[in-house]
């Protein structure tokens, strides 16, 4: 019983290192990977801006105690 499924996995892992297969494979997922980027574009844009922010804010407490402690 092993031995059937280890070739069975091994005979899908052949197939899919076949080069006419991974094409079929990125065109198959392409359109479904863009559409879901368009739709969390706006979400990483506000996750960057946030991420820019909390570091503008880190770097001003950071200077104040500096210059506090000076």
């Amino acid at each position: 019983m092993d031995s059937i499924r280890d070739n069975l996995i091994n005979e899908c892992v052949d197939i899919m290192k076949r080069e006419d297969i991974k094409n079929e494979i990125k065109s198959l997922f392409k359109p479904i990977i863009n559409m879901l980027l368009k739709d969390i574009y706006p979400y990483i844009l506000i996750s960057m801006l946030f991420v820019i922010i909390s570091f503008l804010l880190v770097l001003g407490i950071f200077i104040l105690l500096i210059k506090y402690r000076i």
